[in-house]
């Protein structure tokens, strides 16, 4: 999606034909050329944000916690320290998160305590973030011209989200002294910085940097996280929605993957995920209550993988389990020669 502009420029040694023009005579004078210069203007096609109400005030709820009622309207921000009232369900942030998109897929991390990315299926090749949740808070579960919210996470991870893993149970988010969230969109690529200062989990208490991106004509997202302590249990996965787990068969190389397909979302119909790992990070594979997980080494270092959605309904994408493992494949092929998608 290219505009092409076409910008006159007046060639310079006209600009002083009339300082050097000293003589009159009858010569014609010889016409200024018009050199057209060709400047291109690139539409975007990823796209992050995170949108905040504003005009409302907070009060207690319904639902045990606090609320954000009576706003004017939504306001999309760089950088945001989530405010101590905010939980799920508390109406503050719009779709609950940050987003990132590119032309193919969207998603969204849920920015409390459940920590998990939830997967907006879209019929469209264009950016649609900027109008998701804007006509009802709920709205996105519904299909509409730009797409739906496909997945559900329930008490999940989603799909590439961090917790812990202790005692055969996935830890969230649920103490956490402060977060801060931030947004950067550049032609090459979108990206979501998230800060966890002071996360407890099990008697441990850590500091948590994520970055989430993702590249034009895309479907990958590239998650790389940041321990400030070597603790073990930290954990990444994809929600079991019981239509089985693939493992890559080929075991050669540095990276592997696991994956899921079937009918797994909200519709329902046939959706795709898949999840690939450096095998030097992770410690081992493994079946949670309510995930798929991988289960990381306890380190210091930054950790970086992948994680995708395919849907049936994206527009000219994949429809049937066979192109989607070919696809997935193909992508591990790639990581395999390049270190990097």
């Amino acid at each position: 999606m290219k505009t092409v502009h076409l910008i006159p420029i007046v060639s310079l040694a006209a600009l002083f034909s009339c300082k050097n023009n000293t003589k009159q005579d009858n010569t014609a004078e010889t016409p200024i050329e018009e050199t057209p210069v060709v400047t291109e203007v690139v539409t975007p096609k990823t796209y992050a944000e995170i949108s905040i109400a504003q005009g409302g005030e907070w009060i207690d709820g319904s639902r045990g916690h606090k609320e954000y009622i009576n706003s004017t309207g939504f306001k999309n921000v760089s950088e945001l320290t989530v405010p101590k009232e905010h939980t799920d369900h508390s109406w503050y942030i719009r779709y609950e998160g940050p987003g990132w998109e590119s032309n193919k897929v969207g998603y969204r991390l849920y920015l409390d305590w459940r920590n998990a990315i939830d997967i907006y299926g879209k019929v469209t090749d264009t950016l649609e973030l900027y109008r998701v949740g804007q006509n009802g808070f709920d709205s996105y579960h519904e299909m509409s011209d730009w797409g739906m919210d496909i997945l559900k996470a329930g008490k999940s991870m989603g799909i590439g989200s961090i917790g812990r893993y202790v005692n055969n149970e996935v830890l969230h988010f649920n103490t956490v002294e402060e977060t801060t969230a931030k947004v950067e969109n550049t032609p090459e690529q979108s990206m979501v910085y998230v800060n966890y200062k002071g996360w407890e989990t099990a008697g441990k208490t850590i500091d948590l940097k994520s970055t989430l991106s993702i590249k034009p004509d895309s479907r990958i997202t590239k998650h790389t996280i940041q321990t400030s302590e070597a603790l073990e249990g930290i954990c990444t996965g994809i929600v079991d929605h019981k239509v089985g787990l693939i493992k890559s068969e080929n075991t050669e190389g540095d990276w592997a993957y696991i994956a899921t397909y079937g009918e797994q979302t909200l519709v329902p119909d046939q959706l795709g995920m898949a999840l690939f790992y450096k095998k030097d990070t992770v410690e081992s594979l493994k079946e949670g209550k309510d995930d798929h997980l991988v289960i990381f080494k306890p380190d210091t270092a930054p950790v970086s993988f992948y994680f995708l959605a395919a849907w049936e309904k994206e527009k000219n994408g994949i429809t049937n389990e066979a192109d989607f493992l070919s696809y997935i494949n193909q992508k591990l092929t790639e990581l395999n020669n390049n270190d990097t998608l």
